[in-house]
């Protein structure tokens, strides 16, 4: 309610992908909104940004992308496309910690950033994430909403910052109903345990050696497999971004006249892991049967991406040994320098 005409209500649009992980759009979803999809661009595994303005219409009130794997999408289009039309932007950067567009972080440039804390990503608390914002208003919507709803907006520990905590009177309570007990939202309960702010500031200390040499790793793979660009089709960093890779996407190109399954088994086998691009094409999962959505465009990357597309790990424990035998095992499936 303290959004007014720009709050987001049941039926109101939501400009995403759907090549990525569900935790994107499903929020939207959960509360009542329309997803609108639009392709992607292969070898950045982005949102197609050209393809944006197309689709919107006078209910798209939001823009919600991931930048994936750690690769920015465009956003200093995407920004212009969501200035030009009172638009939202939602940054997920689950994937993206310490990445920069034009020397900036991502997840500022938005109106809301998020970021994962999943075992696997940049780092850790064991689970959770985080959500940041430069509005003070948002920033106490947000902590309302992590803080059961309530509308006291205090720091653990403080009481009556607003100087009002018994002089309001709100909804249809008393006048002066102690402010600490007045719930203007539908909260959750979301904060994280002492324990996890301890492992995640211990791991904050180390994220500029992470993400080095997650771009290390990813840069000396990726000249390794220059040999396999008869078949492989390699991933590229966005223009005027520097990545904080997550993973190494690759694409098997058309002409390379191999089966995606027949590759990732053999890499199994070699224990090699490997995981497909999240979901793939989201309107193509079970789920999707009942959901509401709207497509503007042909979602032809995107179905590439669910049929063609996988991707390798590259995190800090990879030396280079680890990955120059990553690279023979598939110099070894395409029958290369033997």
């Amino acid at each position: 309610p303290k959004l007014g005409e720009r709050a987001l209500k049941p039926g109101d649009e939501v400009i995403t992908v759907a090549a990525g992980f569900p935790t994107t759009v499903n929020p939207a979803i959960q509360n009542g909104l329309i997803p609108v999809f639009v392709d992607v661009d292969i070898p950045t595994y982005n949102i197609d940004a050209s393809l944006i303005e197309a689709a919107v219409t006078e209910k798209s009130k939001a823009i919600m992308i991931a930048h994936t794997l750690g690769n920015a999408f465009n956003l200093s289009e995407v920004r212009r496309i969501a200035d030009k039309y009172n638009l939202w932007l939602i940054e997920d950067c689950c994937d993206a910690l310490g990445t920069t567009y034009e020397g900036q972080m991502v997840g500022t440039f938005g109106d809301i950033g998020t970021v994962s804390f999943y075992p696997a990503h940049h780092i850790t608390m064991g689970e959770g994430g985080a959500v940041f914002t430069k509005s003070g208003e948002l920033k106490k919507i947000i902590e309302s909403f992590r803080d059961w709803g309530r509308d006291c907006y205090c720091a653990p520990g403080c009481d009556n910052t607003c100087g009002k905590r018994f002089g309001q009177q709100l909804g249809s309570l008393p006048q002066g109903y102690d402010h600490k007990y007045t719930y203007s939202h539908l909260g959750y309960n979301l904060k994280i345990t002492d324990m996890q702010a301890a492992c995640g500031l211990a791991q904050l200390e180390r994220v500029e050696e992470f993400v080095e040499q997650r771009k290390a790793n990813f840069s000396y793979l990726k000249q390794g497999l220059q040999s396999c660009t008869e078949f492989l089709e390699l991933p590229e960093a966005t223009e005027k971004s520097d990545p904080s890779w997550f993973g190494f996407p690759i694409t098997l190109k058309e002409t390379s006249g191999v089966n995606r399954v027949e590759l990732v088994k053999f890499l199994d086998e070699a224990k090699i892991g490997t995981r497909l691009l999240f979901a793939g094409n989201l309107i193509r999962q079970p789920y999707f049967a009942n959901v509401k959505y709207r497509v503007v465009g042909e979602l032809t990357n995107t179905d590439r991406i669910m049929n063609q597309t996988f991707w390798i790990g590259i995190y800090p424990g990879l030396t280079t040994e680890h990955l120059d035998y990553v690279v023979s095992k598939f110099e070894e499936f395409f029958g290369l320098n033997f």
